[in-house]
């Protein structure tokens, strides 16, 4: 890095490796920095000088204000962030903000003013976060990149209250496209095992535990013929699907008013998810016991005294994560093949990979989703076989057949042409 000093060496006058030249200075303890806008050396030195006895006349009038810390910002970030965003994050997701402020952000960089924070210092902190690794390992990828955006916000607000001029430049350096791999999913095989396994279950498990195994089996069959997410899917309730006869199939499917976190959308599920949500739809809701226990047995004479679910009532009242992944376990399907666990939300997945593998149009599906089409070709049609289209692979050019000699008659062949 070029760097020059002027006015005794009060003054650094320095090029990061852009076009134009930076200037900084101490004044009563304090450095300051800022760019000269200057590409010629001479330029930016003066530019320096005139900029450093600005400086020192402010401070002796007491004009010049001190730089608000990046604990500041960070405090008033969480303030705002919370309220702005109130209904349209999650609280998961605003409470994960505030974590890593206050474990990562404000530990390492609050002291510092907020123009303090360089590219380089950001770089430091990839480092330190490497060097501090309670496993000894490098946290993931995914893990500083969300720990770069809480500190993007930060410095943000504190650009908008003017605190800062500008944002730094806060990507990686050395940056190299970050490998795309697959969301773990059920093949078409793997999916018939998995509900199988739950089918199977219902039949061996004890009375008292069976309703929560029928839910499952139907969660899995419902999820895997809607690609709903996990979250979509708890908050539904029963005024929220509708059974009716597609116009132009003549099937009978599912129309889904869908609430979660892209807000209201709607679904069309697959003739597949009827019968699962007619079974939850008739399927008396358990009796809670004075002990607080549930009663899921299913036997006709009690049958009579349970409630069936009401309209306002969800589709799915339980949580039955642990039994879900139990079943996974027992069936082996817990990992697939690149040893990525699966959860609820792989069911989805499949619903999308089976949609692809069938001709869906991917339009379609992304508008059926609640997502992009952006999202589904990076994640999804990457490893799908079944869009390969091998006739337009496998071109062969017809070879040119190859010219013969024409023979030149003898009598030609002793004329001197």
């Amino acid at each position: 890095m070029a760097s020059h000093e002027i006015l005794g060496g009060s003054v650094h006058v320095y090029k990061r490796g852009g076009k134009f030249w930076h200037c900084s200075a101490t004044v009563k303890g304090k450095q300051y920095r800022t760019s000269t806008r200057e590409e010629e050396l001479p330029q930016a030195k003066q530019f320096a000088e005139d900029w450093y006895l600005t400086l020192r006349g402010k401070a002796s009038a007491g004009l010049l204000k001190k730089e608000r810390t990046v604990a500041e910002a960070a405090d008033q970030f969480l303030k705002e962030y919370e309220v702005i965003t109130e209904g349209m994050r999650s609280p998961r997701w605003v409470q994960g903000h505030g974590i890593r402020v206050r474990l990562h952000i404000v530990p390492f960089f609050g002291s510092l003013g907020v123009s303090e924070v360089t590219p380089g210092k950001v770089q430091e902190y990839r480092m330190h976060r490497i060097a501090t690794s309670r496993t000894g390992k490098a946290p993931a990828r995914s893990t500083i990149h969300d720990e770069i955006v809480t500190l993007r916000l930060v410095l943000k607000t504190a650009i908008r209250h003017g605190w800062l001029t500008h944002l730094p430049d806060l990507s990686p350096p050395y940056r190299t496209q970050g490998k795309i791999v697959h969301r773990p999913w059920f093949s078409p095989d793997e999916y018939k095992d998995l509900y199988a396994a739950t089918r199977e279950y219902i039949q061996n498990i004890p009375k008292h535990y069976r309703w929560n195994a029928e839910q499952v089996h139907d969660y899995v069959l419902f999820m895997a013929n809607t690609g709903l997410r996990p979250d979509e899917a708890r908050n539904l309730q029963h005024r929220d699907v509708a059974v009716v006869e597609d116009e132009r199939t003549g099937e009978r499917i599912l129309e889904i008013e869908v609430r979660g976190k892209r807000g209201v959308g709607f679904c069309k599920s697959m003739p597949g998810a009827v019968h699962p949500y007619l079974r939850l739809l008739n399927r008396p809701l358990p009796v809670t016991r004075p002990d607080g226990g549930r009663r899921g047995d299913h036997q006709v004479e009690e049958d009579e005294d349970r409630p069936l679910p009401k309209r306002t009532d969800p589709v799915f009242p339980g949580n039955h994560i642990k039994l879900f992944n139990g079943l996974l376990d027992r069936a082996k399907l817990k990992l697939d093949r690149d040893g990525n666990k699966r959860t609820a939300y792989s069911l989805r997945h499949t619903y999308i990979c089976m949609r692809l593998m069938e001709g869906a149009d991917i339009y379609a599906l992304a508008k059926n989703c609640r997502t992009s089409v952006e999202m589904i070709q990076k994640f999804y049609a990457a490893h799908i076989k079944d869009l390969l289209d091998a006739s337009a692979i496998n071109v062969r050019r017809p070879k040119p057949a190859r010219k013969r000699r024409k023979e030149v008659p003898e009598a030609l062949e002793d004329l001197d042409i």
